[in-house]
């Protein structure tokens, strides 16, 4: 079945789940991944962290604390998880796409990987660290991977500034305030982070974390090369005329009352962001203009080189 459905139109490839997340549609063990691997031609893109260590380290949960997940979802977790991953790329030759990286030890793993994956990063790991994040937010920290401590985030940009990490990505998951005010670990993990992405990371430019290029080459060219979007990542003849407008000098404060998502809440409320978009451009038009859509949602299925139909 993979094969054919990842030839669908409109099919950006294969996500795999190596530990469980939110739900549980998972392949823990390395004979299902193999399997996908040789089913399929495209790049398949992996949440990577070990089910079998998970399995193992939930009884570390406790009740109420938050600070307990990263003993849960510890380092090794993760490290395991990736390792193995390599070593099957490795063995089967395929292409994969490694997600919302949390650890030093993960990058350098990838770091001599560069011609088997690709690797993404959050701002949120770019941006919070525990313990600090856990005893500020509480449940509306949790996610999966977790927010690891500060020498993680450290290398996290050692590495997006080496050209090891290809793609910036949200990984957006909108649960409500109630859901996310549960107790550990009854809530859920994940964190709202559209409409954040843009003044998170243009507040790390002007501070000097990395350059406005590179921002570009994470968000837009990365992605399209990455995943073979059609048509799309770059401004050039051919392309799609789609824009973010950006003031890098305009200072607001995130809020939760800015945000549009139906969640109604952010991890960043109070930030102090330096750098600002102020329109949105898609296919030629105005979408966004000053903080107000002004343009109704005119949405197409994105197109991937691997999926066109061959011109006759």
């Amino acid at each position: 079945v993979l094969p054919e459905m990842e030839q669908m139109l409109g099919c950006c490839g294969v996500k795999v789940f190596m530990g469980a997340s939110t739900g549980d549609l998972l392949i823990q063990d390395d004979e299902g991944v193999e399997a996908v691997l040789r089913a399929i031609k495209r790049r398949a893109a992996f949440h990577s962290e070990d089910e079998y260590r998970l399995e193992e380290r939930r009884s570390l949960a406790v009740q109420g604390d938050w600070q307990s997940h990263i003993v849960v979802r510890d380092v090794e977790a993760a490290v395991s998880s990736t390792r193995r991953l390599l070593r099957l790329a490795r063995k089967t030759g395929k292409r994969i796409h490694v997600l919302h990286i949390s650890t030093a030890e993960e990058m350098e793993l990838l770091r001599d990987a560069k011609d088997l994956a690709s690797v993404e990063v959050l701002p949120n790991h770019l941006t919070l660290a525990a313990p600090d994040c856990y005893e500020r937010l509480k449940g509306f920290a949790q996610q999966n991977p977790p927010v690891r401590e500060q020498r993680h985030q450290d290398a996290l940009w050692r590495a997006l500034n080496a050209g090891i990490v290809d793609v910036l990505a949200t990984d957006h998951a909108p649960h409500t305030r109630e859901e996310k005010e549960r107790p550990y670990p009854a809530s859920p993990s994940g964190m709202p982070g559209v409409q954040t992405l843009v003044p998170v990371m243009l507040t790390h430019v002007n501070n000097g974390k990395l350059s406005l290029q590179r921002f570009v080459e994470l968000t837009s060219a990365g992605p399209q090369r990455v995943f073979g979007l059609a048509d799309k990542g770059r401004i050039a003849e051919g392309y799609h005329a789609d824009f973010t407008v950006v003031d890098l000098k305009r200072k607001e404060t995130i809020t939760h009352d800015w945000t549009k998502s139906k969640c109604g809440w952010t991890p960043y409320d109070g930030f102090e962001a330096t750098g600002w978009p102020v329109a949105t451009i898609i296919r030629g038009g105005f979408v966004m203009r000053d903080g107000e859509i002004v343009k109704k949602g005119g949405g197409q299925p994105v197109r991937f080189n691997e999926t066109l139909e061959p011109i006759s």
